[in-house]
């Protein structure tokens, strides 16, 4: 067993005790920590289960993570009226957080197992309500700013672990003037968006299915930052793709509602839709990086497996868009085909 894991079964039953006296649950049976999941960080998740109940543990390593973003971004999201795990109890110094079980399954977990349209029109449907009702709560001054040093350190992942690990080579002297030419452009219009509350990872997989609007995870990593952000993540996953034309319905269906809320947005559409375009360009790029970067300095190449996505939304990007003739140059330069 991992150091960690002792840690965590010393601290969990007198948490277990205070919790369910706290909650009026009683006294907690014989239960089991199994793992529950893990993600591209060093947080992992174990769910304990007595037969009564089913709580979440989210083990959080304070050298490599910390899980006071996690309690401040949570308390965000229930005050703006969001679905999000109940914080039972917490030990910051130790990374430990015992969490409330929002289900087994995710969004993406749903859509993979099989849905009709119309189930997959609710939970598209639920998502935007959701994410609305977050960026309406969006205030400055409260959230780290997704500022330009944060945009263009996550766009120079992309050289640094895609480029570089992945294929094995540098940016020739041409590649690199192509590629501070898209940097320019992505961050020209990216920082003219406004401005609201971002989580950064709002994607089927990190939203849980439920039989109304959906449970919302892994938002430890909000910031304030561009209003096409999270709208963008969601039709544009990491992990699955809608095709084209749904994805650009539906960011056009969010505009509308999202307009008509006061959020932010553009007053013309076809703005937004652009808007959206760039930020995913650089969205694409940053994960690449990241994807790379798991595989070459965490050990985990499954992330990788995923890339021809990426590589495939950023040419449907540059057949989109003329204004992207640099990175259509660059990625046939680098053979990057989808």
């Amino acid at each position: 067993m991992d150091s960690r894991r002792v840690l965590l079964e010393a601290w969990l039953p007198a948490v277990l005790s205070q919790t369910y006296q706290l909650q009026g649950w009683g006294e907690p049976g014989e239960g089991r920590l199994e793992p529950a999941s893990a993600d591209a960080s060093f947080r992992r998740y174990f769910r304990w289960q007595d037969g009564q109940r089913s709580l979440v543990v989210m083990d959080a390593p304070p050298v490599q993570e910390d899980s006071r973003p996690f309690v401040q971004v949570a308390g965000l999201l229930a005050e703006a009226g969001v679905r999000t795990p109940t914080i039972y109890a917490s030990d910051l110094h130790q990374g430990f957080l015992l969490i409330e079980d929002m289900g087994a399954r995710t969004y993406l977990q749903t859509i993979e197992a099989g849905v009709d349209e119309a189930e997959l029109e609710r939970l598209y449907d639920a998502a935007v309500d959701t994410l609305v009702r977050w960026q309406l709560s969006s205030r400055p001054g409260v959230l780290p700013e997704y500022d330009e040093a944060v945009l263009r350190r996550e766009l120079q992942l992309f050289p640094d672990w895609y480029v570089t690990r992945e294929k094995g080579r540098e940016l020739s002297a041409g590649e690199q003037a192509e590629w501070e030419a898209l940097c320019n452009l992505l961050l020209d219009s990216i920082l003219a968006e406004n401005r609201v509350f971002v989580h950064r990872d709002y994607m089927p997989r990190n939203l849980m299915t439920a039989p109304g609007e959906p449970g919302v995870l892994d938002f430890q990593d909000a910031l304030y930052g561009p209003v096409s952000y999270d709208v963008t993540s969601l039709f544009a996953d990491a992990f699955f793709c809608l095709p084209l034309p749904r994805r650009e319905a539906w960011l056009r269906t969010y505009w509308q509602r999202a307009w008509d809320a006061g959020v932010a947005v553009p007053d013309a559409c076809d703005t937004f839709m652009d808007q959206s375009r760039l930020m995913g360009v650089q969205r694409h790029l940053k994960v690449l990086g990241i994807f790379a970067r798991i595989c070459h300095r965490d050990g985990k190449p499954h992330y990788l497996a995923d890339a021809p996505r990426f590589i495939s939304y950023l040419h449907e990007a540059c057949e989109r868009d003329a204004r992207l003739a640099p990175l259509r140059r660059l990625l046939e330069s680098l053979e990057m085909r989808p």
